[in-house]
């Protein structure tokens, strides 16, 4: 049984303006220690559907059906006094913004106090201790006096690796990480993605890696899956997935990504690929395959029928009439 398993997961925003249909039907699961990163444009569903497992979406106006199952147990069944429980204990989860998602006006050593308190430790000294022992363990130097400074006195850095301090405190099974690379610079972004996978291999966390920078995801991913316009495309291991990209859709990513030294060939200058067209809109329904419009391999049967996810590989999913036809 995986840690996690998400099936047929519908998140939708109802309002006076009618409805948006932020995710559609999406499946997929998470191994014990495994790290699953979620890639895709903006408005593709990527944060939703993490909101939507930690349940912090509020309902109305959001609508989640379907079923998500940690360690065996439907988190949508759960009362919210249980939930609190799991959040930061079993389920933990890194925010995209460390500036908006610390207090500015508590410590951060008070901060990640607070969090062991609320999920079980009653003892202020012991609290204290463990707060440190997780400073140290993110690679932030001098622990001892950073925890009595304010975020505002830190780095991006330094602010993004407290953030995974509080979410590793209480030595979640699974770690969530939104887009937690994005603010930083290349620098910085390189240290916390070997922190985050040396924490994966010494902790045996499991982590969920929301991006849209398929760099990352090289970097540090086990399995990718790939959302488009709230549906997944295309789900496989990372080395099949960069050599041989199934869905139009990855494909187009792929052939976006810079290549360093590309711009010399020959000398003429190389324009970077891109994906023509939007994305539909969210607010009406989508007949058929939700990429058809932008697709240059579109035929009729793609604009009447959404493609079922297809398995053509070893745990290769594909959801593309295309892929279909190709294989008898």
């Amino acid at each position: 049984m995986a840690l996690l398993e998400v099936e047929n997961l519908t998140t939708h925003f109802v309002s006076h303006e009618g409805t948006s249909r932020a995710v559609n039907g999406i499946s997929f699961s998470i191994n014990e220690g495994e790290v699953v990163a979620i890639v895709g444009e903006s408005g593709c569903g990527k944060s939703v559907t993490s909101m939507s497992i930690l349940r912090l979406l509020p309902e109305p106006p959001a609508q989640v059906t379907g079923s998500i199952r940690f360690e065996g147990t439907d988190l949508l069944t759960l009362s919210e006094k249980k939930m609190r429980t799991l959040r930061g204990n079993d389920i933990a989860m890194i925010f995209q913004e460390p500036m908006t998602s610390l207090n500015p006006v508590l410590t951060v050593g008070r901060q990640i106090v607070e969090t062991l308190r609320v999920h079980g430790m009653p003892d202020k000294r012991q609290a204290r201790e463990r707060a440190i022992e997780m400073l140290r363990l993110v690679g932030i130097p001098a622990p001892e006096q950073r925890f009595h400074e304010y975020p505002h006195q830190l780095s991006g850095g330094m602010r993004q690796r407290v953030m995974i301090a509080i979410a590793l405190s209480c030595d979640p099974k699974l770690l969530i990480a939104d887009e937690p690379t994005t603010a930083l610079d290349v620098t910085i972004q390189a240290q916390i993605l070997d922190l985050l996978r040396d924490l994966n291999k010494r902790l045996g966390s499991a982590i969920m890696f929301i991006t849209h920078d398929l760099g990352v995801v090289a970097e540090i991913a086990d399995r990718v899956i790939v959302m488009y316009a709230g549906n997944k495309v295309e789900e496989a291991a990372v080395a099949d997935l960069f050599q041989q990209p199934r869905h139009p859709y990855t494909q187009g990513l792929l052939k976006a990504v810079p290549v360093l030294g590309s711009s010399a060939i020959d000398g003429e200058p190389e324009k970077l690929a891109e994906i023509r067209g939007q994305g539909p809109s969210l607010r009406e329904p989508i007949v058929g395959c939700a990429f058809a419009d932008r697709c240059d391999f579109v035929h009729d049967r793609c604009r009447r029928e959404r493609p079922a996810p297809r398995t053509v590989g070893n745990h290769h999913v594909v959801a593309c009439h295309l892929v279909e036809s190709n294989n008898g």
